[in-house]
């Protein structure tokens, strides 16, 4: 649906291409959740907000949803391995929010070509 897209091709080449705002000093983060966490959350809030504005999805589509995201999780768990587990600083923070509403944009793209096709 979305994992095999260009657009998130490109959104992972834009993650890695900005890694270098992930490898902070050993004590440096402000948040209280780490980089994997506040992934985690970001993107849950997106697809429940995916889900909600899109009421006419059925459960095999909403469960194809979730699939992808939880391949999301796995490919951003392997590209983050060595800082995922960080707390966060506010700027990563912010690239985290931005990127989860990136993946959404992918979201919507995608249900409105498979709700209208």
């Amino acid at each position: 649906m979305v994992t095999d897209k260009d657009g998130y091709v490109h959104l992972i080449q834009y993650l890695t291409e900005n890694l270098g705002l992930f490898e902070t000093p050993e004590g440096t983060g402000l948040a209280d959740e780490t980089v994997m966490e506040l992934f985690e959350e970001q993107l849950s809030a997106q697809i429940i907000m995916v889900c909600g504005q899109n009421p006419a999805l059925n459960f095999a589509q909403r469960n194809m949803i979730i699939r992808e995201i939880d391949a999301i999780v796995y490919d951003l768990e392997e590209i983050l391995a060595n800082v995922g587990g960080k707390k966060a600083t506010p700027e990563q923070t912010l690239f985290i929010t931005e990127f989860s509403g990136l993946i959404k944009n992918l979201f919507d793209q995608e249900i409105a070509k498979l709700l209208h096709a």
